[in-house]
């Protein structure tokens, strides 16, 4: 029998301790507390309390421990016997992402400054809001959740202090409901401040007081949008949410109508003339603002001389006037499902610029000789006069090829050969194929939808964006190649891929029944297009672009002189948009002059232009991808009740998002409402599965569902699988 040990076996405690444990542990514990709340002072009844200690010989070594670690100079201590943590803590600035009511990120403007994103409890934002600049203090240590967190000190900048939402009134006081995802505040509004909206009513609310005290900040009504539910308010609610402006400022209309037509003899004989060249533009049918010309005409050597002419908004629009400070700060058209929202007037956008037929237009013009296979054996750059001879439709253009009949079929055709070859040429180098899928609707004259089709890319949208990014691509090569890239200019630039995320992306599409070898970096791109054209037509199609795209690192604007990897070019920017582009306008700018023999620019200011566009573009995305969204929960809303076939696109730990694919609409199963078994989520794999049945819903996994709730406000389509019919027994696993 063995020998019984003289030790005494310590004795676990409620608290989490154990008697015996030595006066090192518990110091420890208490230095680690002090340290994760920096800043905050705490006595010693208080840390008890804290870290729930509930034996009295524990209890009774706080005190001592405390003085000691004051003494190692650990920690510090006030007169009133108070301490706190001497750690220095870093202090960076960032970016609030605020992602949902418990906690925000805060993205550093320095990447370098911390590892990932600084994770930020609602009690330690300060009433720091989305997209809010912040100062932020950042723990030395990390959090229970393991990742790095802070609190905010001080708001550097709103983002915004204007938001649209729904009007809930009661007998003593009203608030307003924001319909913007990431604002999870009720905003308080005195009765008298409601300018005369009703319960209900869509309005936009302005940000008028947030006490530190508060919970909700107060505001007061600026506008009344109408009744919720009615197409024009909710266009109108989608346009405040993201800041689109509802008119053109008074002055900046002035200057375009007091622009005159006539163009002067002396403009024409600054330009080359090509008012007597075969010229046209082909656009969708309902478009107005023809930015864009083709010229085409054989020369005697037997080569072709294509020119690519585009609108030459900067002759109009001079700088420090008020059009051009309306169009930097738009930067861009926006086009909502109903209506365009332009960067210029209407005076220019739809007439001055506008390319219509039969008019001269002023153009910038980038002109090639090519031989028949397509090979550009010459080009020149430079401003243009031309004459429209026809204006087209792309499905007239396109009927023209088909059917090789009507106005100049045979130099559309030949046109369409050549473009098939630069795509080729372009592909051969390594381009990526994505052809995403582009959802259109049906409106009756009520903005009610009718019906939903998926746009279709055809021969004639693939001629034009091939001179279009062949025209884009010469004129920045020009400009890099001038002075080896010294000379400031403003590039479309697109990073290679995450290896990482792209390995990822392969084992999504892999569940689809899809291999992609990411292992080879010289490759990745010909096994992107691999899957892309195995995919063509497929259910999976448009979830697996998306992902696809999602993997891809975003383009931006920017004056540093990098290529764009998914157009395999070493230069690219955009000089073919002026009407609706705020950059175009940029790079014409520049390129005049440069052709004029200008030095070099300061890069700083363009480049601060640059990220404003890349900017103004991430918010009119969003804005048009916000008003689709509206049209499919309204169209899926007044579908027929039916079930329909689905592709799960995304697993979360709250739900299943399943893309239907007949109407290529997306909508959510929420765990809580899954009770045939309880889910867990598997994050690593993107996956949920049944704790009993060890069922598993996956990424790509085909389902049936059907329609159970739409919510026009929050913009939702609430979907159950179609088997959920089946009663069950058993009692619901969520509450």
């Amino acid at each position: 029998m063995g020998r019984k040990s003289d030790r005494k076996k310590s004795k676990k405690t409620k608290g989490g301790f154990r008697e015996g444990n030595d006066s090192g542990t518990l110091s420890k514990r208490i230095l680690q507390f002090l340290d994760a709340h920096y800043g905050e002072e705490f006595n010693a009844k208080q840390i008890i309390k804290r870290l729930e200690i509930r034996d009295a010989i524990q209890k009774g070594g706080v005190e001592p421990a405390l003085f000691r670690l004051v003494e190692a100079g650990k920690i510090s201590k006030t007169p009133r016997n108070y301490f706190s943590s001497n750690q220095d803590p870093d202090f960076i600035t960032g970016t609030v992402d605020y992602v949902n009511p418990r906690f925000a990120f805060v993205i550093p403007d320095d990447p370098a400054a911390t590892i990932g994103d600084i994770l930020v409890k609602e009690a330690d934002l300060k009433q720091a809001l989305d997209g809010d600049k912040v100062r932020v203090m950042v723990f030395p240590l990390k959090g229970k959740t393991g990742r790095t967190e802070g609190r905010v000190l001080e708001i550097l900048e709103r983002n915004r202090d204007e938001f649209v939402g729904r009007v809930e009134i009661s007998p003593r006081f009203a608030f307003v409901v924001p319909d913007f995802k990431k604002m999870h505040k009720d905003i308080f509004v005195h009765r008298g401040d409601l300018m005369g909206a009703e319960h209900n009513e869509k309005v936009i609310v302005k940000l008028t007081e947030w006490r530190e005290d508060d919970k909700n900040p107060t505001g007061k009504v600026i506008r009344v949008l109408g009744k919720a539910g009615l197409h024009e308010v909710e266009i109108h609610s989608i346009m405040a949410e993201f800041g689109l402006p509802f008119e053109y400022p008074k002055e900046a209309d002035e200057e375009a109508n007091a622009i005159p037509e006539k163009i002067s003899s002396n403009e024409i004989k600054a330009r080359k003339d090509f008012r007597d060249v075969l010229t046209f533009t082909i656009d969708p049918v309902d478009a107005k603002d023809f930015d864009d010309a083709i010229s085409y005409r054989e020369l005697e050597n037997g080569n072709l001389e294509i020119g690519v002419h585009i609108a030459d908004v900067t002759h109009y629009v001079k700088q420090k006037t008020a059009l051009e400070k309306e169009a930097y700060n738009r930067a861009t058209s926006v086009y909502l499902v109903d209506r365009t929202i332009p960067m210029l007037p209407e005076r220019l956008s739809n007439g001055l610029c506008s390319l219509r037929p039969n008019e001269d237009k002023l153009t910038f013009a980038c002109v090639f000789e090519m031989d028949r296979n397509a090979r550009v054996v010459n080009h020149w750059i430079g401003r243009t006069i031309i004459h429209s001879n026809r204006r087209y439709a792309y499905e007239e253009a396109q009927e023209c090829i088909d059917t090789q009949s009507g106005d100049y079929f045979q130099e559309l055709t030949l046109l369409n050969e050549l473009a098939k070859k630069i795509r080729k040429q372009r592909f051969d180098k390594g381009a990526v194929n994505f052809e995403t899928v582009e959802v259109k609707f049906k409106l009756d004259e009520k903005g009610t939808p009718l019906g939903l089709f998926v746009k279709e890319r055809k021969d004639i949208h693939k001629l034009i964006e091939e001179f279009m990014l062949l025209a884009n691509k010469y004129v920045a090569e020009f400009i890099f190649r001038k002075n080896q890239g010294a000379d400031t200019f403003v590039y479309r630039t697109h990073d290679s891929p995450d290896l990482d995320r792209l390995e990822t992306f392969s084992g999504f599409a892999k569940r689809f029944g899809h291999q992609m070898d990411v292992t080879n970096v010289q490759k990745i791109s010909a096994a992107l297009n691999k899957l892309m054209d195995e995919i063509q037509g497929k259910p999976e199609q448009n979830v697996l672009e998306q992902l696809a795209i999602r993997s891809m690192a975003k383009a931006k604007y920017t004056t540093e002189p990098k290529g764009h990897f998914g157009l395999a070019f070493q230069h690219y920017t955009h000089f073919t948009s002026p009407i609706r582009r705020y950059p175009d306008m940029m790079v014409h700018r520049l390129l005049e002059h440069y052709l004029e023999g200008g030095k070099s620019q300061d890069a700083e200011p363009w480049e601060q232009k640059c990220v404003h566009s890349s900017e103004r573009e991430k918010r009119a995305a969003d804005a048009e991808r916000a008003s689709i969204k509206y049209k499919q929960v309204e169209y899926m809303s007044l579908a027929e009740q039916k079930d329909y076939e689905g592709i799960v696109s995304g697993v979360t730990e709250w739900g299943v998002f399943v893309e239907i694919t007949e109407t290529k609409c997306e909508g959510m199963i929420r765990v809580q409402d899954m009770d045939d078994d309880y889910y867990e989520f598997d994050e690593r794999n993107m996956r949920l599965i049944g704790t009993r049945s060890k069922k598993m819903i996956t990424l790509g996994d085909k389902v049936v569902v059907r329609v159970v709730n739409t919510d026009i406000d929050r913009r939702t389509i609430d979907l159950e699988f179609a088997d959920n019919d089946r009663k069950k027994s058993r009692p619901r696993a969520f509450n």
